[in-house]
C-alpha cells in the first residue's frame, strides 16, 4: 500500500465512521420501530373494558359488518349492550343471536335512522347514558357513495346524507353520551375513521365521504386531549378495506383476504387497541399497507386514486338508476 493511499484513506476515514454511524442508527430506529410495532399489534394485552369503563356499551350501526362483529366481542367479554340501527326487526334478530352467545347478556334496542330526525332517539340514549353505566360507546355507523362519482355528479341529497350520517350522527352520539362519562370519570369512545382520510392524501370521486371522515379523525383527536385527564379515553380507529357490505359495493370486494380482514377479524384487533392511542390502525396489514403509502409520493398516490375512481365509475350504474 502506497504513503499516498494511506494518506488518502486516513483522511477520509472520519467520513466513513460519520457516515457507519448514521447508518447504524437509522439501522436501529427501524428496528426499535419494528419491535413496538410487533408489541403493539400482536403482544400488547387488551384491556379489561368492563372494569375500566363500565358494565354497559352502545353500538351503533351494528346489525352488519364491522359493528355486528363488535357487538358479538363486547357480548364475548361480558359487557351488556344498546344497539343502534335502523331496523327494528333486524335489531331484535341480533339481540337473540346475542343471548343465544351469552345467557346473561342484557341488551336494549333503539331503532334510529340517523339519515332522518334523530332527536327522539338521542334524547333517549343520554337517558341510558345516565342510566345504565355506560362505559363504551362504538360510533360505527357511516354511509358512503353507492357508486365513484366526480362531485358535481352527486345530488344535494346524497351529500347531504353523508354530512348527517358520518359528521351530525356521530357528532350527536357522542355529545348525548359524554357527560354520564365526564361524571363518572370512565369511559371510551371509539369512532370509525377511514384510511382515505389518513393514509392517502385525496380520494377522487370519494371526496365527501373522505371529507367527513377527515372531520371524525380530527374531532377524535381533539377530545382525546380534552378528555384524557377526566378518565375518558376518545380514540380514532382507521381501517382499510374489511369484506363488508359496504366494501362489496364501493370496490366489488367480496371475501376476505390477506389484506382485507372479515368484519369478525377486524374487530378482534380493533377491542385489543382500546383505551390506548388516540389515532391507531388496529389490523396488522392494514398498517403494512400504511408504511408503504408513506413511503410513495403524494403524486403518485394521487395518481393512482385517480385512476382507480374513475375505472370504478365506468363500472359503476348512474346514481339516479
Amino acid at each position: 500500500m502506497s504513503v499516498s493511499f494511506k494518506n488518502q484513506l486516513l483522511q477520509q476515514l472520519p467520513w466513513i465512521q460519520l457516515i457507519s454511524v448514521i447508518g447504524l442508527l437509522v439501522l436501529l430506529r427501524h428496528l426499535i420501530g419494528l419491535t413496538r410495532w410487533v408489541s403493539v399489534t400482536f403482544l400488547r394485552p387488551s384491556k379489561d373494558l368492563r372494569s375500566r369503563y363500565g358494565s354497559w356499551a352502545i353500538v351503533t350501526g351494528c346489525t352488519d359488518g364491522i359493528g355486528r362483529a363488535f357487538a358479538f366481542k363486547l357480548a364475548q367479554m361480558g359487557l351488556n349492550l344498546v344497539l343502534v340501527s335502523r331496523s327494528r326487526d333486524k335489531l331484535e334478530r341480533l339481540s337473540d343471536e346475542l343471548r343465544a352467545v351469552n345467557e346473561h347478556l342484557q341488551v336494549r334496542i333503539l331503532a334510529l335512522d340517523f339519515d332522518g330526525d334523530i332527536s327522539d332517539g338521542v334524547r333517549e340514549m343520554e337517558e341510558m347514558a345516565k342510566d345504565l353505566d355506560v362505559g363504551v360507546l362504538i360510533n360505527n355507523v357511516g354511509v358512503t357513495y353507492p357508486a365513484a362519482r366526480f362531485f358535481h355528479e352527486v345530488d344535494d341529497e346524497l351529500w347531504r346524507s353523508i354530512v348527517r350520517v358520518n359528521v351530525e350522527g356521530t357528532v350527536r352520539v357522542t355529545r348525548a353520551v359524554l357527560p354520564a362519562m365526564f361524571r363518572r370519570g370512565r369511559g371510551a369512545v371509539i369512532n370509525l375513521g377511514t384510511g382515505g382520510a389518513v393514509v392517502a392524501p385525496s380520494i377522487p370521486l370519494s371526496a365527501m365521504y373522505s371529507a367527513t371522515k377527515a372531520f371524525v379523525d380530527q374531532f377524535s383527536r381533539s377530545l382525546h386531549v380534552e378528555y384524557k385527564n377526566h378518565g375518558i379515553d376518545v380514540q380514532c380507529q382507521i381501517p382499510l378495506y374489511v369484506a363488508t357490505k359496504m366494501a362489496s359495493m364501493v370496490v366489488n370486494i367480496n371475501k376476505p383476504s390477506l389484506f382485507v380482514p372479515s368484519p369478525e377479524n377486524y374487530a378482534e384487533a380493533a377491542i385489543r387497541r382500546i383505551g390506548y392511542e388516540a389515532r391507531c390502525m388496529p389490523y396488522w396489514s392494514h398498517s403494512v399497507q400504511w408504511f408503504f403509502a408513506r413511503l410513495a409520493p403524494e403524486g403518485f398516490l394521487d395518481s393512482w386514486s385517480l385512476k382507480r375512481g374513475i375505472k370504478r365509475r365506468a363500472r359503476s350504474p348512474p346514481l339516479n338508476e
